[in-house]
């Protein structure tokens, strides 16, 4: 399972002055769509950072390896929490408010603990069938392409790896009841508000094939980017409260165990899936 753990936002210092770019030709009309697309990302970004409280953007810590390789155990992110909140008449004119879509990544509360914040990727919303077949993914008939995704395992499990079927090991009762309600012809069907969700690291994530469907309510927000990671073990990151022994370690080892290339990576969905 891919945890997340809430912490405090860091202060970020002012962007330092960058001098002024040299001409360039105009780019092909797909390249400047792109080119736009990044520069607004970054506009809404450096806003959210500049301005944001818990209220707008929050920061968050993955203790666990369940997202491997898209997020790594140590990142610690910003998430944005206004990109699912239902849009008012005038603010959604303002800000940039999606739906929930498929190949999203997205932070949310744990079904079965709503104490504990999760984070998944997308794969099925409502009115979806999905089927896994020896590891691959069939979404509404087809096969998909994921190119995110790790199998870190050789062997074919009969529950994870061809779902739905009869579970062989302990599922949450949320599990269960999708498993009787929403199976169709060997598929299973999202129902509305729901949405269903796995980890990157198929082999190795407690996620929607174990507890069942993501509520729409639980849905917190989806992370913009990696501010910072650390190689850390996940025990120190997913212990309640402070603990000396990591701090002695970042004191020790922050230059050589920053990922330093992870630094302000923005993080997206798979648009693939949309």
């Amino acid at each position: 399972m891919t945890r997340v753990t809430p912490e405090s936002p860091p202060v970020q210092p002012e962007p330092a002055p960058q001098p002024e770019p040299a001409p360039q030709q105009a780019l092909p009309q797909a390249s400047a769509a792109a080119a736009r697309n990044a520069v607004t990302e970054w506009i809404i970004t450096i806003i959210l950072l500049l301005f944001g409280t818990t209220t707008l953007v929050q920061a968050f810590v993955i203790p666990t390896g369940s997202m491997e390789d898209s997020l790594l155990i140590g990142d610690h992110l910003l998430v944005d929490k206004l990109a699912y909140a239902p849009a008012g008449p005038v603010s959604r004119h303002l800000l940039p408010y999606t739906p929930v879509k498929r190949g999203d990544i997205v932070v949310f509360r744990y079904p079965a603990d709503v104490r504990q914040t999760f984070v998944k990727r997308v794969i099925g919303v409502p009115g979806d069938r999905i089927r896994i077949v020896n590891k691959e993914v069939f979404l509404n008939g087809r096969r998909i392409e994921e190119p995110y995704k790790v199998h870190k395992t050789s062997y074919i499990d009969s529950y994870r790896d061809n779902f739905p079927s009869e579970p062989n090991t302990r599922v949450d009762r949320r599990a269960e009841e999708m498993l009787e309600r929403h199976v169709a012809g060997g598929e299973l069907v999202v129902p509305p508000g729901r949405y269903f969700v796995l980890g990157d690291n198929r082999d190795s994530s407690l996620d929607s094939r174990y507890w069942g469907f993501v509520p729409r309510e639980n849905i917190i927000g989806k992370p913009l980017l990696v501010y910072w990671s650390y190689d850390a073990p996940t025990h120190r990151l997913a212990g309640p409260g402070f603990q000396l022994e990591h701090w002695k370690d970042l004191a020790t080892n922050f230059i050589s165990k920053t990922r330093w290339r992870r630094t302000f990576m923005l993080i997206r969905g798979h648009a693939a899936l949309q």
